[in-house]
């Protein structure tokens, strides 16, 4: 049977889950500084399997326009050079001496507003995670027997101070981000 620091626990391990997911999301999105994290989404066909980067690559950002990528086995640098260019980032690598060089073009106007409205709608999927938790939180709390009704309004405070809390830092979060991306 589970209590309401219990449900108060999980619901903010579930908010945090959303956070850090958000998080990993928009260091994903590119903006105008290489960072090694822009590369996770792309797969490379290696060893007769779709592989992350990471697994078959060294991934490093030396410049702020600039990635590099070292393959582990030099025979699977053409694989991971067509993976690198056939992924939705806009990039066009080139290799030199076994090294993979990805230069970062600098993003138009255009370019930046599309990334901004992406950054916006997985915020938005974040919002719906943390308010989803909330609102199951609450449930629970309802169902629970041999609780007052005054003990379930102040699980209900508590929750919707955790729900303010994440919807908060997920904000911060957004607007860091943004920034990033409009910078030139």
């Amino acid at each position: 049977m589970s209590s309401i620091a219990q449900i108060l626990k999980d619901t903010r391990a579930g908010m945090d889950k959303v956070l850090e997911n958000s998080k990993r999301e928009f260091g994903s999105i590119r903006s105008g500084k290489a960072t090694v994290s822009l590369l996770d989404t792309v797969r490379v066909e290696a060893y007769g399997q779709q592989m992350p980067i990471t697994q078959v690559a060294n991934v490093s950002a030396p410049e702020p326009r600039l990635l590099t990528v070292t393959p582990w086995d030099k025979g699977l640098t053409s694989a991971i050079e067509k993976a690198i260019r056939d992924s939705d980032l806009g990039l066009n690598p080139a290799t030199q001496t076994g090294v993979i060089r990805v230069p970062l073009p600098a993003l138009n106007e255009e370019r930046r507003k599309e990334l901004v409205k992406v950054v916006h709608k997985l915020a938005e999927e974040g919002r719906i995670a943390i308010r989803h938790a909330r609102t199951h939180a609450r449930a629970q709390t309802k169902k629970l027997d041999g609780v007052s009704e005054d003990d379930k309004k102040h699980a209900d405070k508590d929750l919707q101070k955790l729900h303010d809390d994440h919807m908060a830092k997920l904000e911060e979060l957004l607007k860091v981000k943004e920034a990033e991306i409009m910078e030139v």
